[in-house]
């Protein structure tokens, strides 16, 4: 409403000097001088209080220090003047050159007197920032072009910061005629260059068409830098790719994130002239077209480091809520309750990995080192019994989740892959998914698919949580600070009891970087069987019908938002009593371990070392930060001892092969090896025998019937001899 009666001086000039300025001239000059009232006046709290003008300040503060930016926040601009905000949302780049000059003004007035040598005042950068809620790269379409928009994701590579002319000088190629202070808009639009020199000379021939260079030292550059952002991965609808935006950023914004920051970026989405068309002509498509990026003012760095937080900040009710929540006496158990609520059964591993989503307390010792506090958990077992499920809530429910198979993943797309970049020809480096799943969980299904040496390219990730790379002249060591929780079959598709050991096919430097190993057998037991066929039968049946979580569980986005407050809010450590109890079952387990590798006469292929004992106090950890309580007692050892027990020590035993025959014994090994010489004998290569004669014979010469069955099929994992005409007759090939 300002200025609708001020009645304005009407005059006449009679000497015909210089024609009033134009309209817009005006207009923009009362813009101006309302953003600088703006930038002056605004102020925070109240009269009583006492007030602080909150931009003048800052301007004289961060001046003083050298640094020419400012950070204005869009909703203080809508609260002293709605119009102009609405003119800065709508027109940005008309009106943030105004606001910067504004600055500059405001920065001028507020730092007199200058020091001797710095009279000129430096241009300021204006930074804006807004709590409006953040759109998707999604839904920025062709209305939205050149309007402010603010769009969050994950920044997924960065150039090197280059430098961009903001104002270039030209020179006549022929008449040496020089043009100065050509302004050059801002943003990835270049400048055309004039077509022809219209100075003219007498006595001189034109100059000819494109005389025009630009001379490089009378240039003001400033530094910008290209990044590019795609969209967040849990905004990705189904079975689509993830969108990429260009962005680019110029001046202070320069460096302000590195590739796997997740940010919140404000900008003008905007629009530069498309690649070079294919030289043909024929695919030259109009002249209206352009390809999209987003001219960066302002970028908020959601969370330093540790992946993303959950959606939102917490509200103090939310707050209270999960501390009346970890007060519960049985929070673990239900916890444990409302992992996976349809999948019946199998408590222990959902306790097991209740822990693991938690995950214990990273500790920096003080000569640098650090011990990682995250939970490692692999599941080992026959099929059907509902891991891959298990593995995918995990990915649903953890703050940061990325699920993979073993078989189509390699080590490159796991760690980190070096690329060429197409635009710069120089080498970058991609982050794979244990890079991306920082502070998070990776899920890796089918672990024993993968190829050995992919496996290995995890060793690092497991254990010192970090990853180093030396590719292509890059040499460099990125963070991975995630838990692995692996499901994987055994060798024979089924656990077999009677081979024991050699149903684990995994090295023992992978085994021992898993804090927790279950062994999930599908056991026959006809009550079990009867309850759990009446589970299924009751989730297929009210599958559509029952929406509501069942009593007693958490629904699981609250569960998703309790689990990242936990690990933002709680580090405990061990307390005193608990650590002197643990340090001696420690020892007797060891021991355990060592009588039971004496009895068996072999080395275990699950070993007990220093990193199960670490792996122990982690669990104990964990277990009290789902209490959200500062020190580990003695019950939580207890408990992580017991869950220790059933996984770990219970696979580490079940080596041995005193199952239902008991074939650990010497004799055993003689009589087995006495079989196939003879069986050898029997026929030579490239012979047939029915498999039911051979038997007869060997029970005539009084050896058991299972023994005979279990040389054969030595034999046959050996590939030495094979099964013909429906499995009735034996083919020796070696």
């Amino acid at each position: 409403m300002s200025g609708f009666d001020d009645p304005g001086i009407y005059y006449s000039d009679s000497f015909g000097g210089d024609q009033p300025a134009d309209e817009g001239q005006l207009k923009k000059t009362q813009i101006k001088k309302r953003l600088k009232e703006f930038l002056r006046q605004y102020r925070v709290g109240t009269d009583r209080t006492g007030f602080t003008f909150k931009y003048r300040d800052e301007l004289k503060r961060h001046y003083n220090l050298g640094e020419y930016w400012i950070e204005v926040e869009m909703e203080d601009l809508a609260s002293f003047d709605e119009d102009m905000a609405d003119c800065l949302y709508k027109q940005p780049s008309e009106h943030l050159p105004l606001l910067e000059e504004a600055a500059q003004e405001v920065a001028d007035e507020v730092t007199r007197p200058r020091p001797a040598g710095e009279e000129t005042v430096q241009n300021i950068q204006v930074m804006l920032r807004s709590d409006a809620n953040p759109s998707s790269i999604r839904n920025l379409k062709s209305d939205q072009m050149s309007r402010l928009v603010k769009i969050p994701g994950i920044i997924i590579a960065a150039t090197a910061v280059r430098a961009k002319a903001t104002k270039i000088a030209i020179q006549c190629r022929s008449c040496r005629n020089t043009i100065n202070n050509i302004a050059v808009r801002p943003g990835l639009e270049g400048y055309a260059l004039p077509r022809k020199c219209n100075i003219e000379q007498a006595g001189r021939p034109k100059c000819p068409v494109d005389p025009y260079f630009i001379l490089p030292d009378k240039c003001k550059c400033v530094d910008f830098q290209t990044l590019k952002l795609q969209e967040s991965p849990d905004a990705v609808p189904h079975g689509e790719l993830p969108r990429h935006m260009q962005l680019y950023c110029d001046r202070y914004l320069c460096d302000k994130v590195v590739p796997g920051n997740r940010v919140t970026v404000m900008g003008i989405y905007s629009i530069k002239k498309a690649g070079k068309t294919s030289a043909k002509g024929r695919d030259r498509v109009g002249v209206g077209i352009r390809t999209s990026y987003i001219r960066v003012v302002g970028i908020q760095v959601d969370t330093e480091g540790t992946g993303r937080s959950f959606a939102g900040t917490v509200s103090p009710q939310e707050e209270e809520e999960f501390r009346r929540l970890a007060a519960m006496p049985n929070i673990y158990e239900t916890i444990a309750k409302s992992i996976a609520p349809s999948i019946y059964g199998s408590t222990d591993i959902k306790k097991a990995i209740s822990c693991l989503l938690f995950g214990g307390s990273r500790k920096r010792l003080p000569d640098g080192l650090t011990r990682r506090g995250d939970v490692n958990l692999l599941m080992l077992g026959d099929p059907g019994t509902a891991k891959s499920q298990l593995l995918k809530f995990v990915e649903r429910c953890s703050p940061i989740g990325v699920y993979t198979s073993g078989k189509g993943s390699s080590a490159a797309g796991l760690t980190a892959s070096v690329m060429r970049d197409p635009v710069s020809r120089n080498f970058v480096m991609e982050g794979g998914a244990m890079v991306l799943a920082d502070g998070g969980v990776v899920c890796i299904d089918e672990f024993d698919k993968m190829r050995e040496d992919d496996r290995v390219a995890i060793h690092e990730a497991m254990e010192q949580q970090t990853i180093s790379i030396a590719k292509a002249g890059i040499t460099t060591t990125l963070n991975s600070r995630c838990s692995v929780l692996a499901a994987a079959n055994s060798v024979f598709g089924r656990w077999d009891d009677t081979k024991g050991e050699e149903n684990i096919d995994f090295m023992p430097t992978i085994l021992s970087r898993f804090d927790m190993i279950f062994i999930v057998k599908d056991e026959h037991n006809e009550q079990r069987d009867m309850i759990l066929a009446k589970h299924v039968m009751n989730v297929h049946l009210s599958a559509l019908t029952q929406t509501e979580a069942v009593e007693g569980e958490i629904d699981l986005n609250k569960l998703k938002k309790f689990i990242a407050f936990c690990r933002t809010k709680c580090g405990p450590r061990l307390s005193a009593e608990a650590a002197e109890k643990l340090k001696n079952r420690y020892i007797l387990m060891r021991s355990g371990a060592r009588e039971h590798e004496r009895e068996s006469d072999r080395r275990s292929s699950i070993p007990i070392t220093v990193r199960q004992l670490e792996a122990i106090v982690r669990i104990a950890e964990s277990l009290s930060k789902m209490k959200l309580q500062p020190f580990a007692t003695e019950a939580d050892v207890d408990e992580a001892l017991r869950l220790f027990q059933v996984s770990t020590l219970d696979a580490a035993l079940s080596g041995s092969l005193t199952g239902a025959e008991g074939f650990t014994t010497q004799e055993d090994q003689e009589m087995l090896s006495r079989i196939e010489k003879q069986l050898k004998r029997r026929f030579a290569i490239g012979s047939q025998v029915s498999e039911h004669s051979i038997v007869q014979d060997f029970l005539k010469q009084k050896y058991p019937e299972h023994a005979i069955y279990r040389v054969l099929a030595l034999m046959m994992r050996r590939g030495e001899i094979q099964h013909r005409m429906q499995r009735k007759v034996i083919y020796r090939i070696k």
